[in-house]
């Protein structure tokens, strides 16, 4: 039903949730799907986020009752009453705009793809009680490729079953099967690329230094301008000002962070960076070591993480030592920041490893985030025994 793949392209956690995937209403505990709703929304609500809605696939059969929707809204809003069913997405809708501020605060945008008429039709009625404010976050997107334009569509699990119901939409539209788009091969990437191409790459191109330019240069602003800033690396930028920046370094170009008068752009470069990595820093043979750290005992935990650890290749190794170190750093200023470790592995948790295959579900999220946060936590106990260069 849930899905986290990643972030969108101004550094925001992108939730989906799909129709299809939901089963007969007789199968289903809704009072522990009620549960998991806030349980995902509460990981991410303190952070900008995304939504994205797939309506596609829901049914009689599968649609929550009354009752179970009336529910809901007691558990958001104790004052809230509606008497009426509305599909799904309109639920989410007016429970996020009407219920909660805490959750339509930093939900920066909400993608509802396939909508029905009816649906719009409900929006334009209730449309005069939501605030202008909210009703600018909310798109409507009649095809997939739409929705290309907002997120990066390979990043996105998308169900087959939504993407043959895309394509008997285009088919009716046109008659006929849509064409086939032919994709130009790839670019090779520039001698200065920092973005997209691999460490070794960058290393490469850079007199053989271990640490790209750019998370030096992030690291370093950040070190001296944002360790006391409220909300570090949970608020996005600009996406415009973030395709500059990642334009300049691919070019070879110096940045200066200051002339942007905004914290959160290096951070959402830094980040950006992470999870552009054609091989996540700590690498595809990691995935499934990681996910087993919950199955560890509590007090050998650490000690199974700096066993992960030590297996990486040298070279991600410094560049994860020299990230979790600042971090930790981070983290020790959680009093100004409010960024615990706990909170700083929500954010880079799945910047820092993913599946070579599909997206990050939202199980893996607590083994992977877990992880994360044992990293920054005991930053010194899980480094200490291998010496980097230049150290």
């Amino acid at each position: 039903l849930f899905y986290l793949p990643g972030d969108d392209s101004s550094g925001r956690k992108v939730i989906t949730f799909s129709c299809c995937r939901m089963p007969p209403s007789h199968q289903l505990n809704h009072t522990r799907l009620l549960e998991y709703l806030k349980y995902t929304l509460d990981q991410y609500v303190e952070n900008d986020y995304t939504v994205v809605y797939f309506h596609y696939g829901l049914k009689s059969l599968n649609k929550p009752s009354l009752k179970w929707l009336q529910t809901a809204y007691k558990e958001f809003d104790r004052n809230c009453s509606y008497s009426f069913q509305p599909s799904l997405a309109f639920n989410i809708l007016l429970t996020i705009s009407f219920s909660f501020p805490r959750y339509k605060k930093n939900l920066k945008a909400l993608y509802v793809v396939h909508p029905t008429n009816f649906i719009k039709i409900l929006w334009n009625i209730f449309k005069p009680l939501i605030s202008h404010k909210f009703g600018k976050k909310i798109t409507y997107l009649n095809y997939l490729s739409d929705l290309g334009e907002h997120l990066k569509y390979d990043q996105l699990n998308i169900p087959q079953e939504v993407i043959c119901h895309d394509e008997n939409l285009r088919r009716k539209q046109k008659g006929k099967l849509p064409p086939v788009v032919k994709v130009p091969p790839p670019r090779p990437p520039l001698p200065t690329q920092q973005f997209g191409v691999s460490l070794q790459y960058i290393k490469d191109k850079n007199k053989g230094e271990l640490l790209p330019p750019v998370m030096k240069e992030t690291v370093s602003y950040l070190k001296n301008k944002g360790l006391k800033v409220e909300g570090l690396f949970r608020r996005s930028a600009s996406i415009q000002i973030i395709k500059d920046v990642q334009k300049l370094y691919n070019q070879g170009k110096s940045v200066n962070f200051a002339d942007y008068n905004d914290i959160h752009v290096p951070a959402v470069i830094l980040k950006t960076f992470l999870r552009e990595l054609p091989q996540p820093l700590l690498t595809f043979d990691c995935y499934d070591h990681i996910l087993g750290i919950t199955s560890v005992e509590s007090c050998l935990r650490v000690t199974r993480c700096k066993e992960i650890i030590q297996g990486l290749p040298e070279h991600n190794y410094v560049v994860l030592k020299y990230l979790i170190c600042f971090l930790h750093m981070v983290s020790q200023e959680s009093i100004y920041n409010r960024m615990t470790a706990s909170s700083l592995a929500c954010v880079f948790g799945v910047n820092l490893i993913w599946p070579s295959k599909g997206t990050t579900s939202l199980n893996a999220l607590v083994p992977v985030n877990l992880f994360t946060e044992l990293l920054i936590d005991f930053y010194t106990n899980i480094f200490n025994s291998r010496t980097v260069p230049g150290e």
